[in-house]
């Protein structure tokens, strides 16, 4: 059940999205557990397992999904390609000009239709990936929520997708040498808005209610791993996302930041999963706010963002002087050439995104680590309480146990379940009178 904007906003907002998707919530991406958390007979497990239909079923889906990644991939690239070099950018760049006489508006416009033009050629794809969800038991979803879902994410791509692309066209056209460093600065101020809206974005999908109305219980227990983690996160900003109605997944999140930050769990989650193994969850998300892996990532990914621009504007330009006369297009500034620069992003942003992922691998391993020293004094086997965590999230969203090294590399923000549950079996700090990275005791 991923919920994405149309392709022609994440061209743009990839860099500056990516910070908060990535450190909020595991990846929804694959097929969901039916069935129940871990079982006693499985307290001795120190590995990831699958076996039988769910074995077979985790291989599959995880094949549909490199699959439709790279098909992804390359029709995004090709239907900017055609949209250029078939003339229909200039085309609907006259258009516009024929509808208004300010420049605003008829960029406005431009960017409007781009973007349903190109969220309908995407259409195939998304209701693909809807049909897979639903096939391997990812969604419960109606039809009519999805569409609803969709069109809450085309309303917001028409606004701040088309204000975007709006605010960066007029940077090129003030700035035709230096669009690309002024961009740059803009894209930290945007990442750390984008983090800090983060729940209320959530809220426009999901209903979100206090946990205290659902599981006191939990709330209880989650104050205590706050007193541990330091992460001052009161009870009254505990929440539960009532997502069975959609998904048949489990997941837990710290979200927001500043006085926007919250815990937030789906139901789905506080029912099949026991409380040890939540508190393991929600120690995991903690710690990426205790070792400020917020800020590291923001400035981390602004710097690499920063080689991304670099490189989009070279290739931009070198598509623009080889074919601009060929495509028809107007100058580089307007909106038909800017668009050759979105074409350049969707290229740029394929070999960009493998490394932010590998810094953002790195800081899940972390959390990982901080997690389970959270509840070293709250659970009574942090090890084998880790362990059955990352087994029913793995079984949950049916991942492979044994993963594609190249898609891994490429795509993943997260270490294979694998790799973590491998190191959450035989991570014992305090074995031998020892003591944790992160905790004492």
């Amino acid at each position: 059940m991923r919920k994405t904007l149309p392709p022609i906003v994440l061209l743009l907002s990839m860099f500056l999205l990516s910070v908060g998707a990535r450190l909020t919530a595991q990846p929804a991406s694959s097929a969901p557990a039916t069935q129940p958390a871990a079982t006693q007979s499985q307290t001795a497990q120190d590995s990831y397992q699958l076996n039988g239909d769910t074995l077979r079923n985790a291989i599959a889906i995880t094949r549909i999904h490199h699959t439709v990644a790279l098909v992804d991939i390359a029709w995004g690239i090709l239907t900017l390609w055609l949209f250029l070099s078939l003339g229909f950018a200039t085309r609907l760049e006259r258009f516009c000009q024929s509808r208004f006489h300010l420049r605003f508006f008829q960029g406005a416009l431009y960017y409007t239709l781009l973007i349903l033009i190109l969220t309908v050629l995407e259409l195939p794809i998304t209701l693909y990936n809807f049909h897979v969800d639903s096939r391997f038991g990812i969604s419960v979803q109606t039809w009519p929520s999805w569409f609803r879902d969709q069109g809450i994410s085309l309303a917001l791509a028409l606004t701040v997708g088309a204000l975007l692309m709006l605010l960066f066209n007029w940077i090129v056209r003030k700035s035709p040498r230096r669009y690309w460093l002024w961009g740059w600065l803009i894209a930290g101020p945007l990442m750390v808005f984008t983090i800090v809206v983060s729940p209320y974005l959530a809220g426009l999908y999901d209903k979100i209610e206090p946990l205290d109305q659902h599981h006191a219980e939990l709330a209880t227990k989650l104050e205590a791993l706050v007193a541990r983690t330091g992460t001052n996160i009161p009870r009254s900003r505990m929440y539960i996302a009532l997502l069975g109605a959609k998904s048949n997944g489990i997941n837990a999140y710290v979200a927001g930041m500043g006085s926007t930050k919250r815990m937030v769990i789906w139901d789905t989650t506080a029912t099949r999963l026991p409380d040890d193994e939540i508190l393991f969850i929600m120690g995991h998300e903690s710690g990426h706010y205790v070792l400020h892996h917020l800020p590291k990532m923001i400035m981390l990914d602004f710097f690499i963002v920063l080689i991304g621009f670099w490189l989009t504007a070279k290739l931009g330009e070198w598509i623009h002087s080889r074919n601009a006369s060929k495509w028809k297009l107007g100058e580089y500034s307007s909106r038909s050439g800017f668009t050759v620069l979105l074409l350049a992003l969707s290229i740029v942003g394929q070999f960009i995104a493998p490394t932010m992922n590998v810094v953002s691998r790195h800081f899940e391993h972390e959390a990982d680590v901080y997690g389970q020293e959270a509840i070293h004094s709250l659970v009574t086997n942090p090890q084998q309480t880790a362990v059955r965590a990352f087994n029913a999230l793995g079984a949950a969203w049916l991942e492979d146990p044994n993963p594609n090294p190249f898609f891994e590399f490429w795509f993943d923000s997260h270490p294979s379940v694998a790799d973590r549950t491998k190191f959450a079996a035989h991570y014992d700090p305090w074995a031998n009178g020892g003591h944790g990275r992160f905790f004492a005791k």
